[in-house]
């Protein structure tokens, strides 16, 4: 695990270490080859190209996902209006629904 993504998360509000520390799990769970990078100013996560990242911020986590088109997000959870990202706001840890996020982990790596 990268260095900086752990640094990043511990500096989070403890709400937003419980969400990120919970994806961080389901990502390396789902993806065993995932690498860990600290770009832009957040995590990002990777295998070949980079399928998703978090960003915190005073009000909630952003979880984005880079080519959201591979997603079939059928209750239509994903925001945005970016080219080639989508994202999910979480205020909470119990916003996380852990076998929603699986699957689109595995839509994005597969």
């Amino acid at each position: 695990m990268e260095e900086l993504v752990t640094k990043y998360i511990s500096e989070a509000t403890e709400e937003q270490r419980k969400i990120m520390e919970a994806i961080r799990l389901i990502i390396h769970t789902e993806v065993p080859s995932v690498v860990e990078n600290f770009k832009w100013s957040r995590p990002v996560f990777s295998t070949d190209s980079d399928f998703a990242y978090f960003r915190t911020s005073k009000a909630h986590l952003t979880f984005g996902f880079y080519n959201y088109e591979k997603i079939k997000d059928h209750r239509n959870l994903l925001e945005g209006t970016g080219k080639d990202m989508r994202h999910i706001k979480l205020k909470r840890l119990d916003d996380l629904k852990p076998e929603i996020i699986r699957n689109w982990i595995q839509q994005l790596v597969n």
